[in-house]
């Protein structure tokens, strides 16, 4: 039968025996004298582990008034002043913040400056793929839809993200996007997982002064840290956060505003969360960040010291609580929570991203079924000679002992016989784990596991890639795809 160059004439092959893909074992890869600081503990002690925490000034940090950066040398702070021993040793109106982390000497510190753009998975020294933690600061810039998938990556991999916005209309640099909207497009459209990752939004509001109390807890580690205890913080021109336990049972608000319920799920001030391996943390005003010092011509107050809060506590707690066990792996700063890594799973957003897909593959056509929804992958099917890919690229933490990828798959073939004339191959980081041909022809989809454990602790690039030859379709249908790792 003709089969058209465009897509796709199918047969159904009933009655084939479903012969076992071939698995390649693969190889196991080796992983590789000023204002006083505020009342926590600043003697310097060495350490055995590092905890590597990013600074975001990428995104206009320092616009208007602000001056949400640690230190005017970028991307190292150490450039300012090597040894610095009190918030004036370094340039920023978080200087105190980042003064009182670099005294502990279990902190390894850089900015991202001005300019730059936010990678995970990269080469450059800056990429999170290098850090334990990033600290967004009041961001005013949106974020690119390659820097928000980015963000959530490292997260999902068991990164630290703490978000610090600020009101509804804190619009420093007037560009039409205040810090509540850009972190609201981040949970919204970020490519990973659109449907309240993390189980709070931002509320659109502008909460002129209170001090939120902290809630009454004894063990949580962010209001009981090294760094000490949590009582309240300051709110002047702030938000507050509502939260979703439903969408993401992880996530507890640790202070609210006054008259909320601390066992509610509106008026939170702080909150925290999880999502994939990684953890969160979001703030709902940057005043309390602000030490009262900075460049020349920038209006600030001093927040951090303000004692009708503790905030420089719960500023260093959670970033101790964000950077985890630290280390020398990419993203590996809550450990090890069982999770799935993958982007768009089940292709039920009806584009391909995160994938990087030929086109066509990523389809809601009829005439072949998905295993689950509307949307699957369907590579090949042509007749001609053709070949499709589908290629995600993932990070697996090194805290993890396990990671396998599954998926359901289907094949559909107008071949006969026991001749392999079309290849699905399933690859790894280049490395070949599983292949099916037309001779694996059978009625409806079967799951596939493959194990990716050797890949622990690297970032892989996962694709699949169909190749057909030049008469005769074979159809290679992927669906509900999952990389998890414990």
């Amino acid at each position: 039968m003709f089969r058209s160059s465009r897509r796709r004439i199918v047969t159904s092959i009933a009655g084939l025996v479903l012969a076992a893909a071939s698995t390649t074992t693969v190889a196991t890869v080796a992983t590789p004298a000023g204002p006083a600081l505020a009342a926590p503990s600043l003697a310097a002690a060495p350490a055995a582990t590092t905890h590597r925490v990013l600074f975001d000034n990428s995104k206009a940090e320092t616009a208007g008034n602000a001056d949400w950066i640690i230190s005017t040398s970028m991307p190292d702070p150490l450039g300012q002043n090597a040894n610095p021993t009190s918030e004036t040793s370094w340039t920023g109106a978080l200087s105190a913040w980042g003064v009182a982390l670099q005294r502990t000497g279990q902190y390894s510190l850089k900015t991202l400056p001005a300019g730059s753009t936010i990678t995970y998975g990269g080469t450059g020294a800056l990429d999170l793929a290098n850090f334990d933690e990033f600290v967004i600061p009041e961001p005013n810039i949106l974020f690119s839809t390659a820097e928000k998938t980015a963000i959530m990556r490292f997260v999902q991999a068991g990164g630290g993200l703490f978000l610090i916005v600020d009101h509804s209309g804190s619009d420093r640099n007037n560009d039409g996007a205040d810090s509540v909207q850009i972190v609201t497009a981040l949970l919204n459209s970020n490519g990973v997982d659109n449907t309240d990752p993390f189980g709070f939004t931002i509320d659109t509001n502008n909460i002129t002064t209170d001090n939120p109390p902290a809630i009454n807890s004894s063990t949580n580690p962010v209001l009981n840290g090294t760094f000490g205890h949590v009582t309240a913080s300051i709110l002047r021109n702030g938000s507050t956060q509502t939260l979703h336990p439903a969408d993401n049972s992880s996530v507890q608000g640790l202070l609210f505003r006054t008259g909320s319920s601390p066992t509610g799920t509106t008026g939170a001030f702080f909150t925290t969360s999880t999502f994939g391996s990684g953890r969160v943390a979001v703030w709902g005003d940057s005043s309390p960040i602000d030490d009262g010092t900075g460049q020349s011509g920038n209006t600030l107050f001093n927040g951090w010291n303000d004692p009708a809060g503790t905030d420089a506590a719960l500023a260093l707690n959670a970033t101790a609580w964000l950077a985890g066990t630290g280390g020398t792996g990419g993203g590996g700063g809550g450990g090890c929570t069982a999770s799935q890594l993958l982007g768009n799973p089940g292709f039920e957003t009806g584009t391909a991203a995160p994938w990087t897909a030929t086109s066509g593959v990523v389809t809601s056509s009829a005439n072949e079924a998905a295993h689950g929804g509307s949307w699957k992958a369907w590579l090949d099917g042509y007749g001609t000679t053709h070949t499709d890919t589908l290629t995600q690229t993932v990070t697996i933490p090194a805290s993890c002992a396990t990671a396998s990828l599954s998926y359901w798959l289907h094949i559909d073939t107008a071949e006969t016989g026991s001749t392999v004339f079309d290849t699905l191959t399933v690859k790894a980081g280049g490395t070949t784990v599983a292949s099916y041909s037309n001779v694996n022809a059978a009625t409806g989809f079967t799951q596939r596991t493959v194990n990716l454990a050797s890949f622990i602790g690297q970032t892989v690039a996962v694709s699949f890639t169909g190749a057909e030859d030049s008469t005769l379709q074979t159809s290679f249908v992927l669906d509900d795809t999952a990389l998890n790792v414990s």
